[in-house]
């Protein structure tokens, strides 16, 4: 089976190669000296010194004090951190240069083809081969002479290609120095996020510990209370309980009396009657005066001694607030300061006006000037003028 060269192999191999010797900053084929970074990318010598040279401003020369200095890759951004000899102590990558050299070659001994050089729209046999600096668009010498462009300023196409690739070169140098500062930024507000985020954390945690600790205390407090409560409680029940059971077998006794009394009173004999009345009686007379038992004292069930006036707690406890920072308290002391100047100012400057003969309009006099002075009277501190009361 027959296959065809293009298909097997790359129709162009050396347009790939070029794409492959591009320098990311200049882009333009690698110049020599070429330099390879520690992330295995390359750049040219003098593209790396002035990326190194735009992040680092303060590091001048070879032979400065300051000791190394870094820049970020401009392809991968691969932090790229330098000694004292800045980018002269990066390796240099001969195989990339050679392989240079071997391009330079073969494309030089390679006829050019046609159509590989932009032409003029308008001249249509005519290369663009000057820049026109009036309109800033690249033309063909026909179009200086003859064409559009023939009051305009030229310059040679090659000195403008050059000086924009130049200035491209620079704005790409100061845009990656520009992105390391901004990534320098971004890197310090995450840094202070995360420390915000932790001392939060630690204060949420310190006052949790510090409220715990507080509830701890109360609790403590309220179980001492309690049991003082429960012992008070529990004496008083113990002796009301004792002494319903005196009174319990008081009446039991009692009822037993009775009960013997009522057997006697239904004896028909008066002899019988007689020989147990009189004991009856004198047991019956001696358990009604033994019968006043002892009896608790009025308000004895009151447990009012027990109640507590927390009022003053709890406002000290709403009170609780976070430590004022030195500046709101020297923010509150600058306020105080103000308004007692205002007031002197005011004390000032109602002396003077008294002096002149002169005094507060009632419809100018304001709220913060006048205090009640009797008979629905108002004083102005002001100028010391007593008015009646505002409507």
């Amino acid at each position: 089976m027959d296959y065809e060269p293009s298909i097997i192999r790359d129709s162009n191999p050396m347009e790939n190669l070029e794409k492959q010797l591009i320098c990311p900053i200049c882009l333009e084929m690698f110049t020599k000296p070429v330099v390879i970074l520690p992330c295995q990318h390359n750049l040219c010598r003098k593209c790396a010194s002035d990326v190194f040279q735009a992040a680092n401003p303060y590091w001048q020369n070879r032979g400065t004090v300051i000791s190394g200095g870094r820049f970020r890759c401009p392809s991968c951004r691969h932090e790229v951190i330098l000694d004292r000899h800045g980018v002269y102590g990066l390796q240099r990558n001969l195989l990339v240069e050679n392989i240079i050299d071997i391009y330079k070659q073969e494309y030089s001994s390679r006829p050019l083809k046609k159509g590989k050089h932009p032409m003029c729209k308008e001249h249509e046999d005519e290369k663009i081969n000057i820049y026109c600096l009036t309109c800033e668009v690249p033309t063909c010498s026909m179009c200086k002479v003859f064409g559009a462009h023939k009051d305009c300023e030229v310059a040679p196409l090659q000195n403008v290609f050059q000086g924009q690739k130049t200035e491209l070169s620079n704005c790409i140098s100061m845009l990656v120095a520009g992105n390391d500062r901004v990534q320098t930024i971004i890197n310090q507000l995450e840094e202070s996020c995360r420390a915000t985020e932790e001392n939060s954390q630690r204060v949420r945690q310190e006052l949790c510990e510090k409220f715990d600790a507080l509830a701890a205390v109360l609790e403590e407090k309220k179980n001492e209370l309690l049991q003082r409560i429960t012992a008070v409680l529990e004496h008083k029940t113990g002796f009301l309980q004792a002494l319903v059971q005196k009174y319990k077998e008081q009446l039991e006794k009692s009822s037993k009396l009775v009960e013997t009394a009522f057997q006697s009173m239904e004896e028909t004999g008066g002899a019988t009657f007689l020989m147990n009345a009189k004991k009856l009686i004198k047991t019956i007379v001696e358990a009604s005066k033994g019968g006043l038992l002892e009896k608790i004292e009025e308000g004895f069930e009151n447990m009012d001694s027990f109640s507590l006036d927390l009022e003053s707690v709890m406002e000290t406890v709403r009170a609780i607030d976070f430590e004022a920072d030195e500046e709101e308290e020297e923010l509150n002391e600058e306020g105080e300061e103000s308004e007692e100047e205002l007031s002197q100012e005011q004390t000032v400057d109602g002396k003077r006006r008294r002096r002149a003969g002169e005094w507060c309009k009632p419809r100018d006099l304001q709220p913060s000037w006048v205090r009640p002075c009797g008979q629905g009277r108002l004083l102005c501190s002001c100028c010391s003028i007593l008015y009646p009361a505002l409507k």
